[in-house]
């Protein structure tokens, strides 16, 4: 086992080195991330005063794996319909911000003289915030119940997916050497096939799956599993070209649909946590302060360019999405950091041997400085506000101000004409793609598999057969018109003559896609009959539109996978307290609802809500309690607070904030929640009031709280005691209890 000696020496240096620093970090209340890429540099080559790490090469491997095991949990915790539910603003926001960033990037790395492949890098690394250390900054500042914190984790939503794609998209450039053309579009239009064939299919299949598998999948099975599909998505998405950073991100996403996304979380949290760490520390070990010595100017530089340029561009875009100036501004000055992706997209570029050596260091330090400024920065966001309100023009305030009021009111009301062509193009596109997907497969496996076992005509009539057929559901559900729009079509068809041309449209795009797909099948194969086969092609689709099992197949697969992708939604509908319509009126009125978990140990244990008194002390009313299976819908103030309860709250910002301080008070104000039992002996002297009276009798345990164990009588111990045992004279009493209580023991007795 020699072999093994510098990897286990390797992983136990960095481990422990770890270790003692994030402890250091964590006393002075920094990311535990500073702390990794410290110990990174102090196992490097670099720091002389500590061994080095013996085999990088083994380090790096265990990085790509924490790259692998990050990108999963965070696909874990991105789900696309929290996606689809922060809506536009966090894209106009993200879009705006990032873009912009992109831009200032590329720029500064041309004025510098920069490739121009080094420039867009640059870009995209100054592009992305930190998700990890703005949470921690909230968590610490005791923001994340603010309105401006739900906007910054909205935008921080879509800046992970856009991470995903830019890394896609960056190693395509990086690999082509080129930023335009048809290749790069073909590239981009290839990623999102995949993407949404991987999606669609794992939401179609997974969650099926593991519903029929959950009675058999305890902890260690579902671990097993999970790491196991994370993995085969990377080699899939690896297989396809991509990187597998993004197969892992969409397993994540997947599993993230589920009932058991949670759950997966927390026993994926341990890998992700020690992979994770060692990822950091080898960005730690990049550091060189040769480097930082002779690149200090470029590193001012892209601080300053973070540090300002993104408070201003998200500002801006926060304000293009329609919140006010202070909203705006709070959020922009939050996402003043560059952090864990930036690192990711840097060790891309290396790795792909597209940037030098030195902007990865260089990098790192402008994301240490910005982290250690992302407090003082989000402090600073209400004197900034106040400083401009003094100094905007009025006539730019009131204008500001309407388009925020303007935007909050308006009301998203869909005709009957744009359900039927988002359904349409939606459940089209879905089923287009999906055709697509069985038709490459066909042509890669089936079809020439049936021709080396059948050759000649027959054989490629069985082979046409084989194709259609696995094609024949997504063909019909291309073709086929939406049952559940039937009422809106009809209202359509019956209002205009210009509606129907609008939908006879439709139907016809979607007869041609399907009639175009049916002859990329059937042309290789029949070369020589092309007119012949275009009445063929309609003959098939005709059978697709009228065989009524071909109509029933696409519309069960089209509910499974909508049940499949709302079922967690609607259990966590029917599992809170109030729906998410009446969430949306009050958050309209500036009143939010909260559920917060009650911990095992907390001092507000055992209190009922009237001597809690939360509704005078901050202003935020408990509308119900839940229980186990039971809830208390606007419980009394007889109520009292168990462990493991869930109390809704309703309350603005700053109540709800109030609300979370004084819970917080309460544990503080606890102090010592435990004491430990201690045993102490008391001896009954002669004369004693106690001589002749019964345990009972003198009420020990009621008037003391200590508890009489044992009684010491003329050399023997009395241990199996009852409480109408009479005290003598010189009984040695075995009392337990804690300690204030035996030290006022006599005191108590005989008051």
């Amino acid at each position: 086992m020699s072999h093994l000696a510098p990897l286990v020496s390797d992983l136990a240096l960095i481990l422990i080195t770890a270790g003692v620093t994030t402890i250091l970090f964590k006393w002075l209340k920094q990311p535990v991330v500073l702390g990794y890429i410290v110990a990174g540099f102090l196992v490097s080559p670099r720091f002389f005063l500590l061994p080095s790490v013996a085999d990088p090469a083994n380090v790096q491997l265990w990085a790509d794996i924490g790259i692998v095991f990050l990108l999963f949990a965070l696909g874990l915790e991105f789900s696309f319909r929290r996606l689809m539910a922060v809506g536009g603003a966090a894209s106009v926001a993200t879009l705006l911000n990032m873009g912009s960033m992109i831009i200032v990037g590329y720029l500064i790395g041309q004025w510098v003289g920069w490739t121009p492949m080094e420039s867009i890098f640059l870009g995209g690394m100054l592009s992305m915030s930190s998700t990890t250390i703005i949470i921690k900054a909230f968590n610490d500042m005791g923001l994340q119940k603010k309105k401006f914190a739900g906007i910054v984790f909205g935008i921080l939503i879509v800046e992970d997916l856009a991470a995903i794609l830019m890394m896609v998209l960056l190693s395509t450039v990086a690999v082509s050497k080129h930023f335009a053309g048809m290749e790069l579009i073909e590239n981009v239009l290839r990623l999102l096939f995949f993407i949404v064939i991987w999606f669609v299919g794992g939401i179609y299949i997974i969650p099926s799956l593991l519903k029929r598998f959950r009675r058999f999948l305890d902890d260690e099975m579902l671990l097993v599993i999970a790491v196991g599909l994370c993995l085969g998505m990377v080699l899939l998405a690896s297989s396809a070209g991509f990187s597998s950073a993004l197969g892992a991100f969409i397993m994540g996403s997947i599993l993230a649909e589920t009932i058991d996304s949670k759950r997966v979380e927390r026993l994926i949290e341990p890998l992700k946590n020690l992979f994770g760490a060692v990822f950091f520390v080898s960005v730690g070990m990049m550091l060189s302060p040769e480097v930082f010595a002779g690149q200090g100017w470029m590193i001012l530089i892209c601080t300053v360019a973070v540090l300002v340029g993104r408070v201003i561009f998200a500002t801006l875009g926060v304000l293009a999405s329609g919140e006010g100036l202070k909203v705006s501004l709070q959020s922009g000055f939050s996402l003043a950091q560059i952090g864990e992706f930036s690192f990711i997209i840097a060790t891309l570029g290396m790795q792909l041997g597209v940037i030098s050596a030195f902007i990865y260091p260089m990098i790192v330090t402008v994301s240490i400085i910005t982290t250690f400024t992302t407090p003082y920065f989000i402090r600073l966001a209400n004197p900034a506000y106040a400083k401009l309100e003094r100094i905007i023009p009025a006539g730019w305030r009131k204008l500001v101000d309407g388009y925020s009021a303007s935007r909050g009111k308006c009301v998203n009301r869909q005709g009957d004409w744009t359900k039927v062509w988002r359904s349409a193009l939606l459940t089209g596109l879905v089923f287009l793609l999906l055709s697509i997907a069985m038709l490459l497969l066909s042509r890669q496996y089936a079809i020439p598999f049936v021709l080396a076992n059948v050759p000649g005509t027959w054989g490629a009539v069985l082979a046409a057969t084989v194709a259609l057929t696995l094609m024949a559901p997504f063909l019909a559900g291309l073709v086929l018109p939406r049952r559940k729009i039937k009422g809106e079509f009809a209202r359509l068809w019956a209002d205009s003559s210009f509606y129907k041309g609008l939908l006879i449209s439709l139907a016809l795009v979607r007869v041609i896609a399907c009639m175009a797909l049916i002859l990329q099948v059937l042309i290789p194969l029949f070369p020589g009959a092309k007119s012949v086969l275009v009445l063929v092609a309609f003959g098939i689709m005709l059978a697709l539109v009228f065989f009524e099992g071909f109509k029933r197949r696409p519309e069960k697969m089209e509910k499974l996978f909508m049940e499949n992708l709302t079922e967690k939604e609607r259990m966590e509908e029917q599992d809170g307290a109030i729906n998410r319509q009446v969430r949306s009126q009050l958050l309209d009125k500036n009143v939010h609802v909260e559920e917060i978990d009650v911990p095992r140990e907390t001092p507000i244990l055992g209190k009922t809500l009237a001597e809690l008194n939360f509704k005078q002390r901050t202003g935020v009313n408990i509308i119900s309690i839940t229980r186990g299976t039971r809830r208390m819908n606007i419980p009394d103030g007889n109520e009292v607070i168990f462990p493991l309860d869930k109390i809704t709250v309703v309350g603005s910002d700053e109540e709800i904030q109030q609300f979370m301080q004084a819970v917080q008070e309460e544990n503080r104000a606890a102090g010592e929640t435990f004491q430990q039992i201690a045993l102490s002996r008391y001896a009954i002297e002669e004369g004693s009031p106690l001589v002749g009276r019964s345990i009972r009798e003198l009420k020990v345990r009621e008037k003391t709280g200590c508890l009489v164990i044992g009684i010491d009588r003329r050399g023997e111990t009395i241990a199996e005691l009852n409480a109408d045992v009479s005290l003598q004279r010189d009984d040695l009493l075995w009392l337990a209890g804690e300690k204030r209580d035996l030290a006022a023991f006599e005191t108590n007795l005989l008051a």
